[in-house]
């Protein structure tokens, strides 16, 4: 069975899920002794022989702190290490709860609690941060702050382990509160957290590992209430496995793209290419007449269609009965990519948008065609807008810093709202469903902030909804993960600077290479 994209929780759902599995029989001590053993395991197996490692575990009050405590003793009596130091930011008589009892028996192991950083102690291979868990609301502060900026600044040569979260970092999102440790690597528990996964805080993980420690996951999987999942290369496998001998180019989709204008004509070829490149079996782009020569000649492959234009070189409203016509002997319509924009192509788009029976994919001036407009998806009919946070303002009405302050809740409530898949591009691309599901996309560059990537997109998501036409919404995380992949790849080869659009294309076969035979993902 495929696996569905990973379920990512918040603070508050993961302490629902840790109470479920208490409640189920589990203890809680069990659960934090598991965490532990999950973080000495990767120690071991990443950090060289723990024998010859000087180790600093820094430890809070909360539960946080008790897997600190739990780790220093179980590397204490498994792997002893050439030196052990535990540090607590806090009063031991503060300690509560499985955390007091750590410290309990850590004491009964023999391990006493160091007071102050020493000269020795600077020397450390390796630091665990045991501070502060995914509850933290705001900055650091007092002697967990004074214990970040240690751990920042006094050991030049140690590997930091986070346990959970880098220490300053806040569960319920990607923003950055204030100071947090910079960490080399991340072992958290059950499920990934949203500031594993959302940008700016999930680059700020380092090597993030997901242990499992004892919670069923059928606890949260099928928990209807958790709406975000993490995409990952496994779950979309199936769109990229061999095809069948006996296929043939009707079986993998016929795609429309409309698109195009006079002086804009490499946005609808790029459109175009993409599809071609992504799988689809035939793709035609229906464009203004004086743009079709310029476009048939990017590929041979490409089939056109001139339809009626305006003086300037934009469709027209009278191009409307043919773009039915073709769309009826099609699988899937994108529409927008170098469109232009004018009042007879807001009236146009409109229609299109609200009267066809089939998917279809709304980019870049198709957006802004709609922008202002009472656009609504029509019942049963698959909507996907792929907007970028300036198009995402136009058409939600509200400022771009408000869509960039919550991201998660800006795309879910437009795609609600409407009906509609809005796919909210930029660092963490999110995919909000009208169900309220948002999943969301691990990859992508700064690299890819250049003219055409987004008409890449627009042609790669409707390959994958032609050929995929039973599961649409794993065919468009396909697309946005693969398009993410390749600026990844391409960056990678060419530096951040030098990538163009259509380099993404270049880089599809490495990228669909990695999703069928996945590196370690979360």
């Amino acid at each position: 069975m495929t696996p569905e994209p990973r379920k990512v929780l918040t603070p508050d759902q993961m302490a629902a899920v840790d109470l479920a599995t208490i409640n189920a029989g589990i203890p809680a001590l069990i659960l934090m002794e598991n965490a532990a053993h999950a973080v000495v395991e990767y120690i071991a197996h990443h950090c060289g022989p723990v024998e010859d490692q000087r180790i600093v575990i820094y430890c809070g009050k909360g539960g946080n702190g008790g897997d600190g405590l739990a780790i220093a003793r179980i590397l204490h009596v498994r792997f002893p290490p050439a030196q052990l130091y535990v540090l607590l930011a806090c009063d031991p008589l503060e300690l509560r709860g499985e955390t007091a009892v750590n410290l309990k028996m850590l004491n009964a192991a023999g391990i006493q609690l160091a007071t102050a950083i020493t000269p020795e102690m600077t020397t450390a291979t390796i630091v665990v941060d045991a501070l502060l868990g995914t509850g933290l609301n705001g900055c650091a502060s007092g002697r967990m702050l004074e214990a970040i900026q240690t751990i920042n600044t006094r050991f030049p040569i140690a590997k930091v382990v986070a346990v959970d979260i880098p220490s300053g970092l806040c569960g319920t999102g990607g923003f950055i509160p204030g100071e947090y440790v910079r960490a080399d690597a991340t072992v958290t528990f059950t499920a990934p957290k949203l500031c594993h996964v959302m940008s700016p805080a999930c680059n700020l993980m380092g090597d993030l590992r997901i242990a499992a420690i004892g919670t069923n996951p059928a606890i949260f999987e099928n928990d209807a209430a958790i709406w975000t999942s993490a995409v990952t290369p496994e779950s979309l496998a199936p769109l990229f496995l061999p095809r069948d001998k006996n296929g043939n180019k009707g079986r993998y989709g016929h795609v429309l793209i409309v698109a195009g204008s006079r002086g804009k004509s490499g946005a609808a070829a790029m459109a175009a290419l993409a599809a071609l490149r992504c799988g689809a079996g035939l793709v035609t782009v229906a464009c203004p007449a004086s743009a079709l020569p310029a476009i048939a000649a990017v590929a041979p492959e490409i089939m056109t269609e001139a339809l009626p234009e305006s003086e300037e070189g934009t469709l027209t409203t009278a191009a409307l009965d043919r773009i039915v016509e073709l769309a009826s002997t099609r699988d899937v319509v994108a529409m927008g990519p170098g469109l232009g924009q004018s009042p007879e192509l807001r009236d146009l788009i409109g229609q299109l948008f609200r009267t066809l029976e089939l998917p279809v994919v709304t980019d870049a001036d198709a957006l802004n065609s709609l922008a202002g407009t009472d656009w609504q998806a029509p019942a049963g009919a698959l909507r996907v807008l792929t907007p970028h946070p300036g198009e995402m303002s136009r058409l939600a009405g509200t400022a771009i810093a408000a869509i960039q302050a919550d991201r998660l809740s800006a795309a879910r409530g437009l795609a609600r709202e409407r009906g509609s898949v809005i796919v909210l591009k930029g660092e963490g691309t999110l995919i909000a469903f009208p169900d309220g599901r948002v999943w969301i996309n691990p990859t992508g560059s700064p690299a890819m902030a250049t003219g055409g990537t987004g008409d890449i997109l627009t042609g790669m998501v409707a390959s994958l909804l032609g050929q995929f036409p039973a599961q649409p919404d794993r065919a468009i995380a396909g697309a946005v993960y693969l398009h993410g992949k390749a600026g990844e790849l391409a960056a990678r080869d060419l530096g951040e600077q030098p990538v163009i659009a259509t380099d993404l294309l270049r880089y599809f076969t490495e990228g669909i290479r990695g999703i069928q035979n996945p590196p370690h993902t979360l």
